[in-house]
């Protein structure tokens, strides 16, 4: 049987997958997208989708706890853990129909199955019913990332678990070992603490959310701390010795091993990439620590093929991955393509409370040779603030002295996650100081936290 012909074929249907192709097909490319397990990938199934689900589960049980501060009465609160599990994979079940119906709205072609590429511009799909030959001159690898799996730290599904057993526990942890404090660990933690779970978290760094500014860092451990979580930095799980309903976890710190013992542990220690099994040593693509290595256009080298999201390396954010599809798909269609540029990109942890930055950390500005100017704001000098009840939290903003460009914003506290992207927006329009100051922020808003962080970086605040 001859070979299926089209324009363009992307390999993996999450979100950088299946938006390439959408976008393709507005611009009147033949396309077929080949997706091996869930249209909408691991984001929308297995990822941010289910997990921010589950976290908003536990958000509605903090404040029914906090019922009394608000004056009202809310009496034997408790949960169902297993309700909460099933109306999280009903949210990822129903958008991952979303997706299915979109790619068939815009004629996109889909064939699920495993594929590789045993030549230039060729692809063959090992399908339920067999195999399939595609070919195309243009060629998407969208396949994403997995867990990382460090040795004798491998999750079993019973004591040790990765982020997919604890998106759907079989019990509630009461004593719970998370090791990694980045989004994925600190967001599994912050649910389960939130719910009752005894919780520690294991980091090899020097601080939380190494990622995040210093200043940002300190104050989620502090809030963290302040929930009951045990934070353990510098820190290395050597081993893990699993028993009869328990776990002894070998921790070093500074030198020293100590044991403790937990019924759950939740490995979150990064993500590889999925590029087994694809064929792309044999085509000359080059990779990097199980990464892609592309240039500014997602270009693999290899002509006609292209990696986006996280295949292709940091950061690995769904975002990332949906516009670098969008760009992609332009320069194969011949439209004017904007490279995505990673500074310029927000991260978001929905952990309790929300962390959220974009562009450079103070730290990075100043190695970088920046003269900086910073500002900051607290939540409790906001008044939505304090009348959400919500007054744990601050703004940060980092200025270039010189020519008053935003360098980089930093927020910890209630729906930061929502207000970055105001910042975002503005390093996209290459904004100024003077741009944000005379710009007029909606009272009472919590946006009014953004403004006054950047006047005081220019020594004009007013409520502080």
């Amino acid at each position: 049987m001859a070979a299926q012909t089209y324009d363009l074929i992307v390999i993996g249907a999450g979100p950088g997958g299946y938006v390439a192709a959408i976008r393709a097909a507005q611009l009147g490319l033949k396309t077929a997208v080949i997706e091996r397990e869930n249209l909408g990938g691991i984001c929308l199934n297995w990822g941010c989708i289910p997990t921010k689900a589950l976290l908003r589960s536990s958000e509605v049980f903090h404040l029914m706890e906090r019922a009394k501060e608000f004056g009202l009465s809310a009496d034997k609160i408790g949960y169902d853990l297993d309700a909460v599990v099933k109306r999280s994979r009903g949210v990822a079940k129903q958008l991952s129909s979303g997706v299915a119906h979109l790619l068939k709205k815009n004629k996109v072609t889909v064939v699920m199955g495993e594929a590789t590429l045993p030549a230039k511009g060729k692809v063959s799909v090992k399908t339920a019913k067999g195999s399939e030959e595609l070919q195309a001159k243009n060629i998407i690898l969208a396949t994403g990332a997995r867990a990382r799996e460090l040795p004798g730290l491998e999750g079993d599904g019973d004591l040790v678990w990765t982020y997919r057993d604890a998106l759907v526990p079989s019990r509630m942890p009461k004593k719970l070992l998370v090791i990694g404090s980045g989004a994925i660990g600190i967001e599994f933690a912050s649910f389960y603490n939130t719910l009752g779970a005894d919780t520690t978290v294991v980091e090899v760094m020097d601080r939380v959310l190494p990622v995040e500014d210093a200043e940002i860092s300190a104050f989620a451990k502090k809030a963290f701390t302040k929930q009951g979580m045990k934070i353990m930095e510098k820190s290395t799980v050597k081993k893990l010795d699993r028993g009869q309903g328990k776990v002894t976890a070998h921790i070093e710190t500074g030198g020293k091993t100590q044991t403790m013992e937990f019924d759950t542990v939740i490995s979150a220690v990064g993500i590889v990439g999925n590029v087994e099994g694809l064929g792309l040593e044999a085509l000359g693509v080059k990779l990097d620590r199980t990464h892609v290595v592309t240039d500014a256009y997602c270009r693999t080298g290899v002509e006609g093929l292209y990696a986006i999201g996280d295949i292709a390396g940091a950061p690995w954010l769904a975002h990332k991955a949906s516009h670098e599809g969008v760009m992609v798909a332009d320069l194969i269609a011949g439209k004017h393509a904007h490279p995505v540029k990673p500074e310029s990109i927000a991260g978001c942890t929905y952990c309790q409370p929300q962390v959220a930055s974009v562009g450079y950390s103070e730290a990075k500005a100043k190695e970088l040779g920046y003269d900086v100017k910073v500002g900051r704001f607290p939540f409790i000098g906001n008044g939505k603030a304090i009348a959400l009840g919500e007054a744990e939290g601050m703004i940060k903003t980092v200025f270039d002295a010189k020519t008053g460009e935003l360098l980089g914003a930093h927020m910890i506290g209630a729906e930061v996650t929502e207000l970055i992207q105001g910042y975002v927006v503005g390093r996209q329009l290459e904004t100024t100081e003077e741009d944000l100051m005379n710009t007029v922020f909606p009272h009472p808003t919590l946006s009014e936290m953004m403004h006054e962080s950047v006047l005081d970086a220019f020594d004009r605040v007013i409520h502080m």
